[in-house]
Order: C-alpha cells, then sequence, then structure tokens
C-alpha cells in the first residue's frame, strides 16, 4: 500500500523503515518546511497517512488529510480537547481517523489488565491508587496521552476515584483524585506505573517500552487495518476485529 508520513522525526524515520520492511511504499514525508506537500498528488495517492507530529500542530495535519481525502492513523498526543469535533467530521463523512494515544501492543494489553484490575480494586477501598509515568525529555506533553488513557480508565471504573490530578508543589491533592505523576530523563521510550497502596501491602503493575519501535510498528499494522475503511476508529477497534474479541480492549 502507499503510506504518507507526517512528522518526519526519529519516530517518522522509524516509521518509513518498518512501512518498508513490510513492503509499503512511502510516497510522501510532511514535516514543518513542507507543509505544502499536503495539496501534491503524491499526498493524496496515500492509502493511509501516519501522523506522529506535535501538540501544537496535529490538528491542523489531519485536517489537511480530511481535505485531501486521505484517511489518518495518529499517534500524536496533547491535543484532544479537538478530538470530538474531528470524530463528528469522521461520523458526517469528511474524514476518517484512528487515533491511539499508544500503538503498542504491549501497552494496549496492559491497558486490559489495568481496567481488570480496577474493577477487582473497586471493592476495596483500602487501597489507594496512584500513576507514574516516565519519557524522554523530547517529550513536551505532560502526562502523557497513555497515562491519561489509564487514568480515565480508572475514574471511570473505581467509584471512589472521581477524577485524576497532576501533582504540584504546595497543592494537595483532593482526596477523590487519582494523582498522576510524571519524569522526563534521558532517552527512555516509554514507562507506565501503577500502583495500589495500602496499610499492609502494595499491589504495582507496570509496563517499560524497551524502544520506540513497538509503537512504530502498531502504528503501520493500524495504517494496513485502516485501508478502505471510514469513520473514525481507535486502536481496540483494530486489535479487537484483528483478535477476534469483544470487549477485551475497549
Amino acid at each position: 500500500m502507499k503510506i504518507a508520513i507526517i512528522g518526519y522525526g526519529r519516530m517518522g524515520h522509524l516509521i518509513q523503515e518498518i512501512a518498508e520492511e513490510r513492503g509499503h511504499k512511502v510516497v510522501c514525508a510532511i514535516d514543518a518546511d513542507n507543509t505544502e506537500d499536503f495539496n501534491s498528488e503524491a499526498f493524496r495517492s496515500a492509502d493511509a497517512a501516519i501522523e506522529f507530529s506535535t501538540p501544537t500542530t496535529a490538528v491542523n495535519n489531519i485536517l489537511a488529510s480530511f481535505a485531501a481525502g486521505v484517511p489518518v492513523v495518529s499517534g500524536t498526543t496533547g491535543w484532544l480537547d479537538a478530538l470530538p469535533d474531528l470524530k463528528d467530521m469522521c461520523n458526517k463523512g469528511k474524514g476518517t481517523l484512528l487515533y491511539g494515544s499508544n500503538f503498542s501492543i504491549g501497552v494496549n494489553v496492559f491497558m486490559a489488565v489495568n481496567r481488570y484490575l480496577a474493577r477487582v480494586m473497586n471493592d476495596f477501598p483500602e487501597y489507594t491508587p496512584s500513576m507514574m509515568e516516565i519519557h524522554h525529555i523530547h517529550k513536551l506533553d505532560h502526562p502523557s496521552g497513555t497515562a491519561i488513557t489509564l487514568a480515565e480508565d480508572l475514574v471511570t471504573v473505581v467509584d471512589r476515584i472521581k477524577t485524576w490530578q497532576e501533582p504540584e508543589p504546595g497543592k494537595t491533592i483532593d482526596s477523590k483524585a487519582l494523582p498522576v505523576d510524571h519524569m522526563r530523563q534521558g532517552e527512555v521510550p516509554g514507562t507506565h506505573i501503577i500502583t495500589w497502596d495500602s496499610p499492609v501491602d502494595t499491589i504495582t503493575i507496570s509496563h517499560e517500552a524497551k524502544s520506540r519501535r513497538g509503537f512504530a510498528l502498531g502504528a503501520v499494522k493500524a495504517a494496513e487495518w485502516i485501508k478502505g475503511k471510514k469513520g473514525y476508529f481507535t486502536v481496540a477497534d483494530m486489535l479487537s476485529d484483528v483478535t477476534h474479541t469483544t470487549g477485551l480492549f475497549e
């Protein structure tokens, strides 16, 4: 298939490498210095575009792809206030988007484990949950999109948690809020740690990415899956379809 890449940094180059390994052709690569290529015939010929850019440019990149009639797989985080409007456009037939805060298969299994454990812990109020996410120093947004997804799943499932908050110096976290802290260090691809602490013991689950390759491979697989489809989709939709399961990844 023909793939366009939007955001041609380290992730974009890795996506190109994996796409070509899987027999695909990268017909266009767009970065900050050649956004006029959204209007090119090469971009319009793509079966799908894979978008890993920045929080400030993602929405315009997706809208430009919609205008060109190219389905988009987006893994950029930090712009989700605009997601409802983009979903609405997709539902009205004005674009096709598959959004994921994380395309790693392992992370999505971790998310499923998080939801299951949350349902169990809902009946044990003596356990208090918290979360830490660690990423490389180049990541601009915090908490990570994956951390937000994990946190919102906890808020949805656990009755005693009403919201999530980032800890701030000198401020007290609300007693009904899930603390979601972050660290930026070195070249860490991504680590997420969820802790359930009680007076007598602690339960911890975590996922640690070894490289960005898992994210890039998942995005290419998403582009393969979205080809020819119309509407709004998530990584859960893709994984539920390819694994022939219902509800596991949702």
